[in-house]
């Protein structure tokens, strides 16, 4: 399952959607209906051919509730089949008598063309649900009834609202159930509409049907006088749903560079908004370099503009460096580029969400690492409100706190659906497990861009002969990482390697200097010298840290700030009675007469890295014998 992703129409009907097709989700609780709507719908609109009628019929025999025959024109007739089983092509589908998965569906009318996505009404498909709506246009939400709102009704509103779907259809359907009772309806129209005011929803349009036998569906039936609203088939027809992406700024993320050979290079992906033209100059939001357009090259040869939806390979004029993931930009309406992003997620996971965990983030063709740095508030679905301190459980929707490990590119999803969607990997079973839109970026400095840099930090490098990288001294107080460090530093520095040594104390004299030890502090200090550190390892040198940093969550996000092999995590593994025994710095001793506090391995837990890239167990070695492992490992990098 891929969370927006993109259901393309078969090449048969393209006639169809350039006449403006409508994408649209059935949502709703459990068994009201959805699947036997749209079976009716594509019954009713498109007709069925003789093989598709008895086969159907052979089915709503072994598997449906209603029996009876085909009618000559090959359309179903009232209760003679189950037209849910259009739909529920799995078997265990088919037995259970539920939707599993999303559908999808084409169907036709003489004004319109459709895609419709079936999404499960169970509670545990929820995530099966957000994939449906992410491409949506408009909702329809079913009701049945006899039950009328139910939890899952209520859910199902609150993320199509989140996912930016503006029109709603109501139908209230099984309406037959009820002897077509015109006060069941209103009562039910009237709960929707108190609960939906807050969602914002463009256009809610209430219609009272019987999926099985047709009622209001294709035409007003005559059963309900009472109704003067339009059938449901005719408010599809005509709903305008005025999302325009071609009107939005151009994006488009670069999916994989086009190198058949020395003499062509192109970037192929697929236009997000907006469009391009020869000529244009666009720029690559990672880099912050402009480029002009040559050609927009097809398998059917060059075009002059490319508008959205249109895969399409670009051919610049001049040379840019660029690769999978880059997004490239209007660069007169740029997007936003942040590292730290508030964002709505729906947790798909079985687990709940655990904040300092860390994950992959898919925007676009871009992935990164990131972590859900704080829960803001939960979605109560039944009451619309947000509450505070509550956990992320799976199926929930929440407001969080995300960080990057680099800046990301990303317009908010109420803008630009198609560069705010994205979804969160456990990158160590690579099962998604949330479905996210960002809101806004939480840096402060949300007006600057990358400015590019003529000398990079490979050049750098390379002007000192050596391999830069950042090594990351870890362990409790008094383990002895500040004297492992400096030995590796004059080691190195005689070696003719050209080094810069970051100690915690020494940066808590300066730049740190502001900063307390509780955990929020921690956090914050191991986050500037972690971009201390790339920075410096951006010069070209070899950069020693010698930190506590007691959270893994922390070096984790240190860690990701630098390519693949660039950061060596190294244990310092010291038994915290050895610590307290040695105590250089007096700090434990302070402690116990409760002259400070929150020191690690006494007031505060430390956290040892789980795979470190080397261990340096000090009762077994003298602080020689350890910068001597330190250097070798660096050496072989």
């Amino acid at each position: 399952m891929t969370p927006f992703g993109q259901v393309s129409l078969p090449a048969d009907v393209v006639s169809y959607a350039r006449r403006g097709e409508l994408r649209f989700l059935t949502c709703g609780s459990v068994d009201d209906g959805k699947s036997t709507l749209i079976g009716r719908l594509i019954a009713d609109a498109s007709g069925l051919l003789e093989d598709q009628a008895k086969a159907l019929q052979e089915d709503s025999r072994r598997f449906g509730t209603c029996h009876g025959s085909i009618g000559n024109n090959g359309s179903a007739e009232d209760g003679a089949i189950d037209f849910a089983l259009l739909l529920d092509g799995l078997e265990a589908e088919r037995e259970q008598g539920i939707t599993l998965d999303v559908a999808y569906r084409f169907f036709a009318t003489a004004r319109r063309a459709f895609v419709v996505a079936d999404a499960p009404g169970h509670q545990q498909y929820t995530r099966n649900m957000v994939t449906g709506a992410s491409n949506a246009e408009l909702a329809v939400l079913l009701v049945d009834a006899r039950k009328g709102l139910l939890e899952q009704t209520r859910r199902h509103a609150a993320i199509v609202s989140l996912l930016g779907i503006r029109h709603l259809v109501l139908a209230v359907n099984k309406i037959d159930l009820v002897d077509f009772a015109e006060l069941r309806f209103r009562d039910i129209e009237d709960a929707f509409t108190a609960f939906a005011a807050p969602l914002g929803f463009t256009s809610v349009v209430a219609i009272p049907l019987s999926a099985r036998h047709g009622d209001n569906v294709a035409s007003l039936s005559n059963r309900m006088p009472w109704y003067q609203g339009p059938a449901l088939v005719e408010h599809l027809e005509a709903v305008e749903t005025n999302l325009d992406a071609a009107e939005r700024p151009f994006r488009f993320p670069v999916q994989w560079v086009n190198r058949p050979d020395s003499d062509f290079r192109g970037f192929a992906g697929t236009v997000a908004s907006g469009q391009v033209a020869v000529g244009d100059r666009v720029v690559a939001e990672a880099s912050g370099r402009l480029a002009e357009v040559a050609r927009i090259v097809t398998f059917d040869g060059d075009l002059p503009v490319a508008s959205v939806g249109r895969s399409v390979t670009l051919v610049f004029k001049d040379e840019i460096d660029l690769g999978r993931g880059d997004l490239l930009a209007d660069p007169r309406n740029r997007p936003t580029v942040a590292r730290r992003v508030a964002a709505d997620l729906v947790w798909m996971d079985d687990m709940p969400a655990l904040p300092g965990k860390r994950h992959l983030l898919k925007i676009g063709a871009a992935t990164v690492a990131a972590t859900i740095t704080r829960i803001v508030d939960t979605l109560d679905v039944e009451s619309l409100r947000r509450v505070v301190g509550q956990p992320l459980l799976p199926n929930g929707i929440a407001r969080v706190e995300i960080e990057t490990a680099t800046p990301i590119a990303f317009d908010p999803y109420c803008d630009n659906s198609g560069t705010g969607a994205f979804i969160l990997i456990d990158p160590a079973t690579g099962a998604t497990v949330a479905a996210g839109m960002a809101a806004a970026s939480l840096d402060r400095a949300t007006n600057v861009h990358h400015q590019p840099e003529d000398v990079t930090p490979a050049i750098r490098e390379g002007a000192k002969g050596q391999r830069a990288m950042v090594v990351w001294l870890t362990g409790l107080p008094g383990s002895g990482k500040s004297t492992i460090a400096n030995a590796v530093e004059r080691k190195l520095l005689a070696l003719g390697r050209q080094t810069m040594l970051l100690d915690g104390d020494n940066l808590r004299q300066g730049l740190n200097a502001d900063l307390g030890f509780d955990t929020a502090s921690r956090t914050e200090n191991v986050r500037r010298v972690g971009e201390v550190a790339k920075l410096m390892a951006d010069a070209g040198l070899i950069v020693l840290v010698a930190l506590v940093s007691p959270f893994r969550a922390d070096r984790a996000r240190a860690a990701s700030l630098l390519p693949g092999g660039r950061f060596l995590e190294v244990f310092v593994d010291t038994p915290v009675e050895i610590c307290r025994l040695r105590d250089p710095k007096g700090l434990y001793a302070k402690a116990a007469r409760g002259k400070i506090a929150n020191v690690t391995g006494r007031d505060q837990p430390y956290e040892p890295p789980e795979s470190p890239d080397l261990v340096l167990r000090t009762l077994e070695l003298d602080p020689a014998q350890a910068a001597d492992l330190v250097i070798a490992k660096v050496l072989e990098q």
